[in-house]
């Protein structure tokens, strides 16, 4: 597992980051390894269904033996006993819908990044005293770009990734870019098939587009 650091600064690399649950684990490899395939570099799978902890696992040995370059972190994390399951299995980060001081507490012993999800500056604020260099804007579709770009003075050492509300698409990527986020997470609208899809090839070429739109995508080298 990385350092605090050493994850914010592989975000920073590669800042799109799918935000996915699935039931069945084949579904899940499958969907992981094409995002890989497509440059994907962090990836956050998601605690939302009863095989969450199971199907973790089974992401984090593939991605040990197939994806060395991946970080692989779980989402949806609301209390610090959860949090602590997780990072026995080894996600590489944790993500927080709510601030839980208790979860803080867990990662920042371990040296693991927690991202907690904010929506008012105090929340940010509150995310800031416990540690958090990076914070998740949620739901983005409610709040936007403007409302980052009107916060971001108050907190300029504070980072921040927007999920819900941002779209597979040049204008939707860019725009919140332009506004200062330093990673955009992107969930249903990213695993949203063509109506021929027999594969998951068109995932891989969705993520390549992507990740062409990341204003960052040019300082990647080819080994990444």
């Amino acid at each position: 597992m990385k350092t605090i650091q050493e994850s914010i600064e592989h975000i920073k690399r590669f800042p799109v980051i799918p935000v996915y649950y699935n039931d069945d684990p084949q579904t899940c490899i499958a969907i992981l390894d094409a995002c890989y395939q497509g440059g994907i570099r962090v990836f956050e799978f998601v605690n939302r269904g009863t095989r969450a902890l199971a199907n973790f696992e089974q992401l984090k040995s593939y991605r040990d033996e197939h994806l060395p370059t991946l970080q692989l972190g779980i989402g949806t994390i609301k209390q610090a006993d959860t949090a602590a399951e997780y990072l026995e299995l080894g996600a590489d980060f944790i993500v927080s819908p709510i601030i839980n001081p208790s979860i803080a507490s867990i990662t920042l012993q371990k040296n693991i990044l927690w991202i907690p999800g904010c929506m008012t500056p105090t929340e940010i604020h509150k995310a800031e005293e416990l540690g958090a260099p990076l914070v998740k804007l949620f739901p983005g579709s409610t709040l936007g770009p403007d409302f980052l770009k009107a916060i971001k003075p108050l907190f300029r050492d504070m980072l921040f990734m927007p999920t819900g509300g941002v779209n597979p698409d040049q204008l939707s990527i860019s725009k919140w870019f332009d506004a200062g986020v330093s990673a955009v997470g992107m969930g249903s609208k990213l695993f949203e098939p063509p109506a021929d899809a027999k594969d998951y090839n068109w995932l891989t070429a969705k993520c390549q587009e992507v990740m062409r739109f990341s204003p960052v995508s040019s300082l990647r080298g080819p080994s990444a």
